[in-house]
């Protein structure tokens, strides 16, 4: 049942993968194209090399003239497979990456349109590992099966009709021993599909814990919890170890397999060809048998080449099932096909009978009212846990409410867009975020066209404008990642400043000075205060 399970869903992520394919059609047909005629070139030259070996009559008794005029053929021979090679090599990189291109971006983009209880109920740094290292390892299977796929393909086709044309019966030999390499090669192809699942999960697993770990290093040291995460990380890196060696040892035991075959196969074409030379009283010379040597070589050697490409899909099927996975989330439902635009919100909000929890077993709304009318503070406080920030999540449609109506100047929110709806509140969080960039991109990422005089003046409400102004390149200051290369407090500013370089009708500050000294925290309030007037305020606070 498992492996039939393992085939069909390999079926089914192949089928994902001609979707993106299908977009580079004529790419596909030149690699085909260009492919047979590298075979057919290649498998030219051993007929080239029979005849030199023919005009090589006896001891003193050689064709020179008719060796010489092969050797040219056989050069521009060659030259005409390198190039024909070297353009297919460039077709298959080329759609490759396209496709592995197409594939980031959808998965970033459904990222982008994915709820918020998506991403809050999966790893983060199990989603990176899905968009950077499964795509990675997909894309080496994928190039590997372009190149080696098609010529193996056409050179096992190629061969037997030449085969077919040198010598039948020889040939049926060649044909009756084949089977043999494809059986092996299939029974070990099904065991490491398993394995190399495993490896990719646990590598995700890993990916994770990393992220996690040096995220958040100061509070692993400071509660001295190094030891636990070593053991963690032991636990996950042996795993990795154990799946990465299994699905290693079933794919190396392909190579050696198909080559014994394979080595069968030329031995057997050695024999009976010997035999011909001798029975057929020259009939089948020894430039046949040179020349069905060679094609006994390059028949047998795609199996070994196939072989291995068929281990790296299934590597690179592996992982193109985590991250299809991903893009193939539910994603946020869509706005209402007559959903309007909020326009020039003037702050009312009513709450009616509003009820929701995240998990349907685990209250924590229930029937919730609340008037707000025009530039109202409205101050949200209880214990942690009781629903504060849910209640903003609720008021953004970052979460949908489960019954009840929320309505701004009288308009039912599930009956506005989410952007214009989003766009009417400004907002200042407790967990600041900041991203890698100058310090104005920081502040102007809400209104990219604000004027450089239009960040100052919101740093200056804010009381960060000074501490800009003495960094060496003032407000083209690059911030790290996550602005680690500056204080809490100072971050928490850039956000307040963030926030009111949006001049929205609506206010949401969830702990918004959480960070900062108490001096500061007075200078930011005043500024909050002449920030607010006019303004409906939603103010999250454990501390009136």
């Amino acid at each position: 049942m498992s492996k039939q399970k393992n085939m069909t869903g390999q079926i089914a992520t192949l089928k994902k993968v001609m979707h993106y394919l299908k977009h580079y059609i004529p790419i596909l047909i030149l690699s085909v194209v260009l492919a047979t005629v590298t075979v057919a070139l290649t498998l030219y030259f051993p007929i080239l090399t029979g005849r030199a070996i023919d005009l090589i009559l006896d001891k003193g008794n050689v064709d020179f003239p008719g060796i010489l005029a092969i050797a040219k053929e056989g050069v521009i021979v060659i030259g005409i497979t390198a190039a024909a090679q070297w353009i297919m090599n460039m077709c298959n990189n080329r759609m490759t990456y396209n496709i592995v291109r197409d594939i980031r971006r959808d998965a970033f983009e459904r990222i982008e349109h994915l709820p918020l209880s998506y991403i809050d109920s999966h790893s983060h740094g199990d989603m990176v590992s899905r968009i950077i290292a499964d795509v990675d390892t997909f894309a080496d299977g994928l190039l590997m099966g372009f190149t080696q796929l098609f010529t193996g393909l056409a050179t096992i086709i190629g061969t037997l009709l030449f085969m077919l044309f040198v010598n039948v019966k020889i040939t049926v030999v060649v044909v009756l021993l084949t089977p043999i390499s494809l059986f092996v090669a299939g029974f070990i192809a099904k065991k490491t599909y398993s394995m190399f699942q495993l490896q990719t999960q646990t590598r995700g697993e890993q990916t994770a814990l990393i992220e996690e770990m040096v995220g958040n290093q100061k509070v692993v040291q400071a509660f001295c919890h190094e030891k636990e995460a070593l053991g963690q990380f032991a636990d996950v890196n042996d795993r990795l170890q154990k799946y990465s060696l299994r699905a290693t040892f079933f794919s190396s035991l392909v190579n050696p397999s198909t080559r014994f075959v394979n080595s069968l196969v030329y031995a057997a074409v050695g024999i009976t060809g010997a035999l011909a030379v001798i029975l057929t009283g020259g009939a089948f010379s020894v430039g046949n048998l040179s020349c069905f040597l060679s094609y006994a070589n390059q028949y047998t050697k795609p199996f070994n080449e196939i072989s291995g490409v068929v281990t790296e899909l299934q590597n690179a099927l592996a992982c193109a099932a985590r991250f299809f996975e991903l893009i193939e989330a539910k994603e946020e439902e869509p706005d209402a096909a007559d959903a309007y635009q909020l326009e020039q919100a003037d702050g009312t909000v009513d709450i009616d009978h509003v009820y929701f929890s995240y998990v349907p077993e685990q209250k924590l709304i229930e029937d919730f009212n609340l008037h707000v009318q025009p530039g109202q503070r409205i101050a949200i406080v209880g214990p942690t846990g009781c629903g504060k920030t849910t209640l903003i999540n609720l008021l953004m449609r970052f979460y949908d409410i489960d019954s009840g109506k929320i309505t701004i100047d009288g308009n039912d929110i599930i009956k506005v867009t989410r952007d214009s709806l989003r766009r009417a509140f400004a907002m200042v969080l407790q967990d600041t975020w900041l991203f890698h960039g100058t310090i104005y991109e920081n502040i102007a990422y809400g209104k990219p066209d604000a004027t450089l005089e239009d960040v100052k003046r919101v740093c200056k409400a804010a009381r960060i404008h000074n501490y800009i102004m003495r960094l060496p390149k003032q407000y083209d200051t690059v911030l790290t990642d996550d602005g680690r290369n500056i204080s809490k407090g100072q971050k928490q500013l850039l956000t307040i400043a963030r926030a009111m370089l949006l001049d929205a009708h609506m206010l949401i500050l969830d702990e918004a000075t959480s960070n900062v000294d108490t001096r500061t925290e007075l200078q930011i309030q005043n500024a909050m205060d002449e920030l607010m007037k006019n303004r409906t305020s939603f103010v999250i606070a454990h501390r009136l």
